[in-house]
């Protein structure tokens, strides 16, 4: 009789404890979830006022114009420079992390977002960064941009060879078409080396759905469209440039 107090006493506290217990996971919770909403906020503010910004930067400088109508590229006497600011994408500004560099879009796939300079965690939370130590859309060389797998490159899966690639800033349009796509260890740091083609590399985690640290790095390489290309800048970039994860 004792035993079977004590067991119904036991379980009574059990499920007391239970009770008492879901309240603070259910808060936990509902923290996790308003920081989610918070940082998908904000990233969607922030692309909307950015691209804002920049196509008004865009018409206050004129028309921009590939090689086949001028032979210089466009650099707008309004720009400005500086951490999140709109400015011309010049080595000084490069350097500065969170400059905008400019727009990239793959219509194929429904991906249009704003490149900024940098890739640590604040920048590839907001936008697609480009990789320090690699050419600057533009220039001669590999133009290498990362950004993370589950937010703005997460069209890049459904991406094909000969999909067209255009990246807009405030001195050009440069075109590229998509010729290879292949999978490479983070230690692989081949794909960032310089050439003298006119590359665009694009680096994502994989898998696309993969949970926690992904194990390899989805690797886009695009080739600058010959017959729409601006003029090229010969400047030689820094050297070894680094995956941001």
């Amino acid at each position: 009789m004792k035993f079977k107090k004590w067991t119904m006493f036991r379980s009574k506290r059990t499920r007391s404890m239970l009770r008492w217990c879901r309240y603070p996971f259910l808060l936990i919770g509902l923290i996790a979830l308003a920081y989610c909403g918070y940082v998908l906020l904000d990233a969607k503010v922030f692309q909307a006022y950015e691209a804002w910004r920049f196509q008004q930067a865009l018409k206050r400088a004129a028309p921009l114009k590939s090689s086949s109508e001028s032979s210089h590229p466009l650099i707008p006497a309004t720009a400005t420079t500086g951490p999140g600011n709109v400015g011309t994408e010049s080595r000084e500004t490069a350097g500065l992390k969170g400059s905008i560099l400019g727009q990239i879009e793959i219509g194929s796939i429904g991906l249009s977002v704003m490149i900024l300079e940098g890739t640590d965690g604040r920048t590839l939370r907001r936008a697609v960064g480009h990789i320090s130590g690699t050419a600057l859309p533009g220039e001669q060389g590999n133009v290498a941009i990362a950004g993370h797998r589950d937010t703005f490159f997460r069209p890049l899966r459904n991406i094909h060879v000969n999909d067209e690639i255009t990246l807009t800033t405030l001195k050009g349009v440069y075109h590229y078409r998509v010729e290879s796509e292949k999978l490479v260890e983070p230690e692989d740091m081949s794909v960032l080396d310089n050439s003298t083609d006119d590359v665009l590399t694009l680096v994502t985690c994989y898998p696309f759905y993969y949970v926690g640290r992904a194990p390899q790095r989805f690797i886009v390489r695009a080739f600058r469209i010959p017959e729409i290309q601006d003029s090229k800048s010969v400047s030689k970039p820094p050297a070894e440039p680094q995956f941001p994860f």
